[in-house]
Order: structure tokens, then C-alpha cells, then sequence
């Protein structure tokens, strides 16, 4: 995971708009706000993404 897609992840979950397990959403609202890093981080790292939300450790 790169600095630019933990920041990513971090300024959407700052939104409170959606549950960060809610990939979809989160996809969405990165789309929305051209976030294309976490965009693309989402489809291939599924597993990676889950284990930060839950720990924080990358």
C-alpha cells in the first residue's frame, strides 16, 4: 500500500459517509472525489485493505 492510497483511505473514511467494509461505496465515493489509486487498489488488494481497516497496520 502506498502513502498516497492509505491517505486515500483515510480522507473517505474522515467522510463518515459510508461503512468502510462496504467496498462498492467506498470505490464510489473514491471515483467521485478522483481518487483513481484507491480505485484500482480496491479491485486488486481486497485482503490488504480489509486487514488496515481492522488494524491500521499496512
Amino acid at each position: 500500500m502506498t502513502g498516497t492510497v492509505r491517505e486515500q483511505i483515510l480522507a473517505i473514511r474522515d467522510t463518515g459517509l459510508t461503512n468502510m467494509f462496504d467496498v462498492l461505496t467506498v470505490q464510489r465515493l473514491a471515483y467521485d472525489r478522483g481518487y483513481y489509486e484507491l480505485v484500482c487498489y480496491l479491485e486488486e488488494h481486497r485482503g490488504e485493505y480489509a486487514h488496515f481497516i481492522l488494524t491500521g497496520e499496512v
